[in-house]
């Protein structure tokens, strides 16, 4: 497998990354199947800028995200960030490189604590790493929260008292506190108003300037994706198939799938038209994916080598990397 170069300015670089998940079942609970979530996924991050990473549910987005962080282990694979590989670092090592990499939830709701007030969520992080006196802490906190648009007697109420996209800015007012260089957006606006996501992205941009930040952006929506992105990466059933710029992606996408995803983007004009391309079948499996090209079984220009042999994540052109035998 051709693996990409990896560059001085490379923030975080992952090698042959994958995560397989036990199947158990019967009386002692024995493994009798692996979900094949992550399967050998290679990529890199450049310092201060974003990776978007779009896919189909079920693709491993996001458990490619979680395990980066080490809020999932692993199954094999390397992880370098700043130039450490934090896949062999324990629990005592890692703590120190977690206040530089932090994670924004899809569901902000979900991942705040409803029993105490939303500016103690905010500096929990600087309690646990020790970080400031108690009104330090506290001036963080608020600073945090005038940063995303909020005020400081906001910091006294509860999250059930805000609304969806307040509580989207709570979580990237948490994930701030800490100063981090690299956060990993969890489709932080996928389920947002259309109004309110321009808005938190617009946020998001702001503060990548003024913290100099780092972003593996993870979406569904493509045009959330390129108003966002510097480079984009598509995923498919575990596996990474196409990686380059946003705007060579948007205008010449080399994989048929990608091809099939941007088909999908409603127009905004009403008299204007775009080709659509209609994938037939359901998405195969994890448990058993196909043999060869995972895509070949949807793909509407698939050939017999497609269904023999797996294509190689190659670079086809330079800084296009894609997984495809057509794509030359």
């Amino acid at each position: 497998m051709n693996k990409q170069p990896q560059e001085k300015s490379d923030l975080l670089v992952v090698r042959d990354l994958v995560k397989h998940f036990p199947v158990r079942s019967g009386l002692l609970q024995r493994t009798t199947a692996w979900v094949k979530a992550v399967d050998r996924v290679s990529f890199a991050v450049k310092s201060g800028e974003t990776l978007g990473m779009v896919g189909e549910s079920g693709c491993g987005k996001t458990t490619i995200g979680r395990t980066i962080l080490r809020l999932i282990e692993p199954t094999s694979g390397e992880i370098s960030f700043n130039g450490r590989d934090i896949t062999k670092m324990n629990s005592a090592n890692l703590k120190p490189l977690r206040r530089d990499m932090q994670i924004i939830f899809q569901d902000p709701y979900a991942s705040l604590n409803p029993r105490i007030p939303i500016g103690e969520s905010v500096m929990e992080g600087l309690q646990i790493h020790n970080i400031g006196h108690p009104k330090e802490r506290w001036e963080v906190a608020i600073n945090m929260l005038k940063k995303v648009g909020l005020e400081e007697y906001h910091a006294r109420r509860y999250p059930h008292e805000f609304s969806g996209g307040q509580r989207q800015r709570i979580g990237i007012a948490r994930a701030l506190a800490l100063n981090p260089k690299f956060i990993v957006c969890d489709e932080p606006v996928s389920a947002l108003d259309v109004s309110i996501q321009s808005q938190v992205l617009n946020i998001l941009k702001d503060l990548q300037k003024e913290f100099g930040l780092t972003y593996l952006f993870i979406a569904h929506n493509l045009s959330v994706v390129e108003h966002i992105s510097d480079r984009v990466a598509v995923m498919y059933l575990g596996k990474m198939v196409e990686l380059t710029d946003r705007d060579v992606l948007y205008r010449e996408p080399l994989h048929p799938y990608t091809r099939a995803l941007l088909s999908a983007i409603p127009v905004a004009h009403p008299s204007m038209k775009r080709e659509r391309t209609i994938l037939k079948g359901d998405v195969p499996s994890p448990l058993n994916p196909p043999k060869g090209c995972r895509f070949h079984t949807r793909c509407p220009i698939a050939i017999e080598k497609c269904s023999q042999e797996e294509p190689e994540f190659k670079e086809a052109r330079p800084g296009h990397w894609v997984a495809c035998w057509l794509a030359e």
